[in-house]
């Protein structure tokens, strides 16, 4: 079958009409930076679920006037209106009430606390060990043992407070290498980090079990001081 290139690209569009999609475009996309800029945030990090909800929402009302013939701007300004009233409406009375801004924005999550991640943890999010590791060593966070907590803040960032140099003990390393080695079988006596948990144990050759989890895989632990 002989494909179509003329229908493919081009279809049945009125060359005439190339232009007005240009202007179309500029004017949906000046919106939305206004849009944007009204709502008082300066980058996306800053963004909570809540207010992705939003840009969704925006940039589906932005997207069809700008190639639809049929479509005026005006009703999808009218959308653009109402969608910032309603931000403005909701973060009023977030601020008003704790309450009410945890059902919007959610709450901050512990996940790790004095060099060990909390446990049940992974009930309450969805990103995966190896972003949150990704996440660490881009801090220069070499292992769990010297973070005293991190908090996984609504907008998505991770907030790291860290032991004094001589408070850091073993912890669980996060750099790709030494990870990598984790095993269910212990062939020195050693320090060892369970790979679930962080939990820290001295440990003889055989089979062992995290007391803390109950988890069976393990990785030589180190302590190494973070270098800033």
């Amino acid at each position: 079958m002989d494909l179509d290139w003329n229908k493919l690209f081009i279809g049945d569009l009125d060359f005439s009409f190339a232009l007005e999609i240009v202007i179309r475009t500029l004017i949906m996309f000046s919106m939305v930076l206004l849009i944007l800029r009204l709502s008082g945030k300066k980058g996306v990090r800053q963004l909570s679920l809540f207010e992705v909800a939003i840009i969704i929402a925006l940039g589906s009302a932005a997207g069809d006037p700008m190639f639809t013939k049929d479509l005026a701007i005006i009703p999808s300004f009218i959308v653009f209106v109402s969608i910032i009233l309603l931000y403005r409406t909701i973060t009023f009375f977030a601020m008003k009430s704790e309450k009410f801004e945890n059902v919007i924005e959610g709450e901050p999550i512990y996940v790790i606390e004095e060099g060990k991640f909390v446990l049940g943890v992974h009930k309450d999010h969805t990103f995966a060990k190896d972003e949150f590791f990704s996440e660490m060593r881009q801090e220069s966070i070499e292992h769990v043992g010297q973070v005293k907590t991190a908090i996984l803040e609504t907008t998505g960032n991770i907030s790291f407070y860290y032991y004094q140099d001589d408070e850091v003990g073993y912890g669980l390393p996060v750099l790709p290498k030494p990870y990598q080695k984790k095993s269910k079988q212990i062939k020195d006596e050693n320090i060892y980090a369970c790979t679930y948990c962080g939990n820290t144990e001295k440990l003889q050759a055989g089979n062992h079990s995290c007391p803390r989890c109950n988890q069976t895989e393990w990785v030589t632990a180190i302590n190494t001081l973070r270098l800033t």
